[in-house]
């Protein structure tokens, strides 16, 4: 069964987190459920209960496991963490039966003959219902990894996992995977929670303590 997470997400208030990361939208209108696919990979339905828009982020097959968690939602984005062929199996299938553009990173569609209707910049914002998903570009795994997050929610495909990174397929660059989750996950404020291409949901807070990938930094 599908894992839901509503409305778990602290808003915080701290001096320190700088202004990038506040936000001022009613995060208990936003819905969250993983969805496990084949070779275990994670997507994730994530929509606003005020206008029942949503996004699909890794379209996985099999597709009727997405489709059946979309219900009456409206598909507004198809997002592909990575251009690995887990975490975008179900992009087309997903598209004609529901809708919505479909977007991942130039890099990683040249790299691996993919396509999609965009091409997504870092730092670009993606609107769906009252919410705003911010792009982050973490090359490494492949070139072209994106990262996204919506309020302190950071879906990181393989780029992060619980206790690790994503395992390393040829063409991967660990020492560039590591710069970018050094640089653009870590000063995220530490109640931001993981939502990885594998594995269980985590936490940002908990990570800075477990994860060798951050190893050797300050304490926060």
């Amino acid at each position: 069964m599908p894992d839901a997470h509503q409305c778990t997400v602290l808003v915080l208030t701290e001096s320190r987190v700088p202004p990038l990361f506040w936000y001022s939208y009613d995060v208990s209108r936003l819905g969250i459920v993983r969805i496990k696919g084949d070779r275990e990979v994670n997507g994730y339905v994530v929509s606003c209960a005020a206008t029942k828009e949503a996004i699909v982020i890794d379209p996985i097959e099999p597709v009727d496991k997405i489709v059946s968690e979309i219900g009456d939602l409206k598909v507004r984005w198809i997002l592909a963490s990575h251009g690995h062929p887990g975490h975008l199996a179900g992009k087309d299938e997903i598209q004609a039966r529901l809708g919505g553009t479909t977007a991942m990173h130039v890099t990683d569609a040249k790299t691996f003959l993919r396509s999609a209707d965009r091409y997504l910049d870092p730092e670009e914002h993606l609107q769906f219902g009252e919410f705003e998903l911010r792009v982050l570009h973490t090359p490494g795994h492949t070139p072209g990894s994106l990262c996204f997050l919506v309020g302190n929610h950071l879906f990181t495909g393989d780029t992060l996992l619980a206790g690790g990174v994503g395992k390393q397929s040829p063409g991967a660059d660990l020492r560039r995977q590591l710069f970018s989750i050094l640089n653009a996950i870590a000063p995220l404020p530490p109640a931001t929670a993981i939502y990885p291409g594998h594995g269980a949901v985590t936490s940002l807070e908990r990570e800075l303590r477990d994860n060798p990938a951050f190893r050797g930094l300050p304490p926060r």
